[in-house]
């Protein structure tokens, strides 16, 4: 059997401050949302000849902005943040395709969680990437 090589980044269990989700007086509101995200990137930005961040990919502003989508407001769902997630990620050129899993918890009585996972391959990562650009040339343009 041939495997693939691949190199990824690996963000698991980021606890997000943010406000998703509309609510009765009777429903469960969740404690809290954690973010698993996983970014292809190329091999040459692992299997580096010298040590140095210039060789790699910089994930440190990418999290940043994560908080700050996070934070930027009330969301009524999880797949508007996804959204906006997956969006910010295709923004960095090194990213070849994504993994973005959103989850809540609890959802019953204090267990159980519940989450949505969006799985981008290189085409649909470009096409993002493509959406974004034409985006901001009609902005631009304007």
């Amino acid at each position: 059997m041939k495997t693939k090589n691949s190199a990824v980044i690996e963000l698991r269990d980021l606890q997000l401050k943010t406000d998703i989700g509309t609510f009765g007086p009777e429903d469960i509101r969740p404690d809290v949302h954690v973010l698993d995200l996983t970014l292809g990137i190329s091999l040459d930005q692992v299997l580096i000849s010298q040590d140095g961040m210039a060789r790699v990919f910089d994930y440190d502003p990418l999290i940043l902005e994560i908080d700050r989508l996070a934070a930027d407001g009330h969301y009524e769902t999880q797949e508007r943040l996804i959204t906006r997630i997956a969006a910010a990620c295709a923004e960095h050129s090194a990213v070849q395709h994504m993994e973005i899993s959103l989850k809540k918890s609890p959802v019953r009585s204090g267990n159980g969680s519940l989450g949505v996972r969006l799985t981008l391959d290189e085409i649909a990562t470009n096409g993002l990437r493509s959406d974004q650009n034409q985006t901001n040339k009609k902005v631009r343009d304007f």
